[in-house]
């Protein structure tokens, strides 16, 4: 262990809680052991998992909070117990009196392997905290971004507005934004800014309004009740940029009116800042996560999707009488794009009267609901916004393709296709190796898959995470109250125990090599032969043997995967992601038989 030894930032801990100075002088880049790593539990509704690591530099010990923007170290298998990794940014807080760093960027060094035990034997950083508080600040590769305080002998005052932020005081990316972080500042731009709306009830009435921020790695959103309305309505502009200091509310995203997929949402505050952006851009315009108009099919009811499509068709408008006597427009406008598919999506209200847009123009929609309503068809949400030929490469691209090909083309919708296309698309046979040859430029930049199979061997699930806990219910991920009982924030109901599904990363090998791939519930029970409920409760009562023997019994079990290749995109660099929509255990006769009919194929005396 003397090469980790040697490697590893002894004492890096130490001046990183109590001389920040010193920390980015002497260790601007510290390489830290793991030493634990448990799931967060997490009551958003499609919110991504969290973890909570224990990292050492062989004196001491601190607890860490991944960021969820580096949650992939974990589920590509990198970051194991007793691996070595080099924190490139992170910040720390003083969260209920306990010191933690948030880890919002790291690197596994492999060179380094897994060490047969912990280095040195450290003992945790509470041991050395002094009088003074641990600095919070945020520092990115060799760079120091935070700002030093000034003494000061005043006593502090409550007022009415705080200072506007410097350019020196750090900018936290949105995506980092959660319940751990009580000091943070932010750049964003909005895009989408609501009306005004008020609500009377019997003892109470008010106002509130809503706001869309968005910056390089996500969107979240923002409100603002009664005064704030007064106080930020008018200075928030949609399409703009804005410097937003806390102090500003963050609670857990309320799924049933927030269609973003950030885990948590906003609540301004009196003392919130916000201050206009002198450089408007450098924040990205929107950002979209587009669903073809095929994949629609998968698409589960009453899920928001981003859209883009040539407008085929522009229907009339059409008043609507609601049960509470209120009256509104709509309108059906028809979509086609080149999968072949076409879908009808219903403009509302303003847009739906004001609609102008002519037909064969490029249109991109963020935020439609999905219905099943005649096969499938989409309805823009009041929170969602359209463009019309946005300077980006999706819609250069359908516009070309509809101009050479697709202005003639037949159309196939959603009425009749029903689930056969799903269950007729081609999954060809490929190996391991076949699959991690796939040119990541050849996959569509839309997030249109490539389907694949693979006769693969399973070598390892890691058994630290395996399951989330979610309503028996909805399904969706619920979170465990106080007293014990567990919430679910979208029934708004208590629950005695969760329904554990299973959600985990399995290493496959063939012949050829190894392949890390996504399995969820459907596939977890397959692979495991029980429900991830049976398999949680051996953990829970103690059965460690059993549980081990459950993990070690599926390594070189054999299974057929049907599997999918996707492009996404991870702090703007493009990768693949691999995940098993279904597991067949090999049935070795019928593979013996076709293994026979291919050799006899081969001429021998040829």
């Amino acid at each position: 262990m003397t090469a980790s030894n040697d490697a590893i930032s002894s004492g890096a801990l130490e001046a990183i809680f109590t001389d920040k100075d010193k920390a980015a002088r002497e260790y601007p880049v510290p390489i830290l052991q793991c030493l634990q790593i448990k799931p967060m539990a997490s009551g958003a509704q499609g919110g991504q998992e969290r973890y909570r690591l224990v990292l050492s530099d062989g004196r001491h010990f601190v607890q860490a909070i991944l960021a969820t923007q580096s949650n992939h170290v974990i589920h590509e298998g990198q970051l194991q117990v007793r691996s070595f990794a080099r924190i490139k940014e992170y910040t720390t807080q003083n969260l209920k009196e306990k010191l933690i760093m948030i880890i919002l960027s790291m690197e596994v060094v492999e060179s380094m392997g897994i060490a047969e035990g912990k280095v040195g034997a450290p003992v945790s950083i509470e041991q050395v905290r002094t009088t003074t508080s641990a600095a919070e600040t945020t520092i990115k590769g060799n760079d120091f971004y935070g700002v030093k305080e000034e003494p000061t002998t005043q006593p502090k005052q409550m007022m009415p507005t705080r200072p506007a932020a410097t350019p020196g005081d750090p900018i936290y990316p949105i995506e980092s934004l959660s319940f751990v972080l009580n000091k943070w500042k932010i750049r964003a731009r909005v895009t989408f800014k609501s009306e005004i709306k008020r609500w009377h009830k019997a003892n109470s009435e008010g106002k509130l309004f809503s706001v869309h921020l968005l910056d390089e790695t996500g969107e979240i959103k923002a409100t603002g009740f009664n005064d704030q309305v007064d106080q930020f309505y008018d200075t928030l502009q949609e399409g703009s940029v804005y410097y937003i200091s806390s102090p500003c509310k963050t609670n857990t995203a309320k799924k049933q009116f927030n269609n973003l997929p950030h885990e948590f949402e906003l609540t301004f505050t009196q003392e919130t800042t916000i201050v206009k952006a002198e450089d408007q851009s450098s924040v990205p315009q929107v950002k979209f996560n587009f669903c073809t108009i095929e994949q629609l099919q998968s698409v589960e009811k009453d899920n928001t999707v981003d859209i883009i499509g040539v407008l085929k068709e522009v229907g009339d408008t059409t008043p609507i009488n609601a049960k509470d006597g209120r009256s509104f427009s709509k309108r059906d406008l028809t979509l086609v794009d080149e999968t072949g598919f076409s879908v009808r999506l219903t403009v509302w209200g303003k847009t739906a009267e004001n609609f102008e847009v002519q037909p064969e123009s490029v249109v991109a929609f963020k935020g439609a609901k999905v219905s099943d309503f005649d096969g499938k068809s989409l309805s823009l949400l009041s929170s969602g916004t359209m463009s019309v030929h946005p300077d980006i490469p999706d819609a250069h691209r359908l516009q070309g393709w509809y101009e050479s090909a697709g202005r003639g083309g037949n159309f196939q919708s959603h009425r009749n296709a029903g689930m056969g296309t799903a269950s007729g698309r081609s999954n060809p046979v490929k190996t391991v190796a076949e699959v991690n040859a796939l040119d990541i430029n050849m996959l569509s930049d839309d997030g249109a898959p490539v389907y694949y199979s693979l006769k693969a061997s399973i070598l390892y699930c890691k058994p630290e995470t395996f399951a989330y806990a979610s309503c028996p219910n909805c399904r969706k991920k619920i979170v465990q109250s106080t007293d014990g009982t567990w919430f679910c924030e979208m029934d708004q109901k208590p629950f005695d125990k969760p329904e554990y599904r299973y959600i985990m990363s399995l290493s496959v090998a063939d012949h050829s090599g190894q392949q890390w791939i996504s399995v969820f519930d459907e596939v977890g029970r397959v692979v495991f032969g029980m429900s991830a409920n049976d398999l949680m409760e051996l953990r829970e009562n103690g059965e460690q043997e059993a549980f081990d023997a459950a993990f070690s019994g599926i390594v070189y079990k054999k299974f057929t995967f049907k599997c999918r290749a996707k492009k996404d995109t991870y702090q703007d660099v493009p990768r693949i992601r691999h995940q098993a929509s279904e597991a067949i255990a090999l049935d070795f006769k019928a593979e013996g038989n076709r293994l026979a009919e291919l050799i006899k194929k081969y001429d021998i005396n040829a």
